[in-house]
């Protein structure tokens, strides 16, 4: 979108017959980090196909002040249907400080972004139409527990909601290491329906410090479930910034594919031309007719992830279906 970054990606097929993308956008005055989590909303924008392109519609999740638990930004949109319901994930944040205004300098240590940051939690909104209205919550669905490896901050909702309405949501976390956060890690909750609440599977995160990531779009399949994520060293899958993958069983014990790469940074475009990307993070299957056809990410134009990007947007990628 011109003036704006744009991130976080999801699709979902509509009523109307429509694909109805759910994203990220903030403006471009401010830096593309940390300015996401000074002013990041989530939008809608709508295609005739999954492949776009996609026309913006509206602002679902504006600002709503500071007295709310996701009043200051709303962030990571992740869109699915159950029923009769559309169920939009999310991650939102606040503070108490002013908006960050055209001009001014926004570092990270500015304290709009230490509590915004230390702030981010996970929450629902819903909805019976794609248009909404969404009626969003008075509290996060997946609060921090002190004492855990999610004490800190909880973001990055993964949810995958089983045939009977129960749903395992995976989500990315980290603890109070002193007074700041530690390394990003992975946690799982698990609710008998949608509204929760959640409670986690565990007291431990679902893997070992070594593995770093972040990003999780998760699936069900007949043996469990399936996992892709963002590989923040590259130890697991060879490529930094790259895809990994996992498999369970439950949805509690994990094993990473060590040396599988599930996607790369090196896109292939329709003309045949090949670019190594800043980016390719928060990874989105759109599934129809229980198979998946579609691969959303988030991509920017950078060398240096998206500190250098002057560039964002959210890409498509059609799956072979044979």
């Amino acid at each position: 979108m011109e003036g704006y970054w744009v991130w976080c990606g999801s699709v979902v097929k509509g009523e109307d017959g429509r694909f109805h993308m759910f994203a990220s956008r903030w403006p471009k005055y401010l830096p593309m980090h940390p300015g996401w989590l000074a002013a990041s909303e989530v939008v809608r924008a709508v295609s005739d196909t999954p492949e776009g392109p996609y026309t913006f519609q509206e602002v679902v999740l504006p600002t709503r002040g500071a007295q709310y638990w996701d009043g200051r930004a709303t962030h990571n949109p992740h869109i699915v249907k159950y029923e009769d319901t559309y169920i939009l994930y999310y991650m939102g944040s606040t503070h108490p400080f002013s908006d960050v205004a055209p001009g001014e300098v926004l570092t990270l240590q500015d304290s709009r972004y230490k509590v915004g940051h230390a702030n981010k939690r996970v929450g629902i909104a819903v909805s019976r139409s794609i248009f909404g209205p969404w009626k969003r919550m008075d509290n996060p669905v997946l609060p921090t527990r002190p004492g855990h490896f999610d004490s800190y901050l909880t973001s990055n909702p993964a949810p995958c909601i089983d045939q009977n309405g129960s749903v395992l949501l995976i989500y990315k976390a980290r603890q109070y290491i002193g007074n700041g956060p530690g390394h990003m890690t992975i946690g799982a909750a698990k609710a008998a329906n949608y509204l929760g609440p959640y409670l986690p599977v565990a007291d431990e995160a679902l893997f070992p410090e070594t593995m770093i990531i972040e990003d999780p779009f998760i699936w069900r399949t007949s043996g469990g479930y399936e996992l892709i994520a963002k590989d923040m060293t590259g130890h697991i899958c060879g490529e930094k910034y790259g895809g990994m993958q996992a498999s369970s069983m439950d949805g509690r014990h994990w094993t990473a594919r060590e040396g599988r790469q599930a996607y790369s940074r090196t896109v292939r475009w329709d003309d045949g031309t090949v670019t190594l990307l800043g980016n390719m993070d928060r990874p989105f299957l759109l599934f129809q007719e229980n198979r998946p056809t579609h691969l959303f990410f988030a991509a920017s134009d950078g060398t240096n992830s998206f500190l250098d990007a002057s560039d964002t947007w959210n890409m498509v990628i059609p799956l072979r279906q044979d």
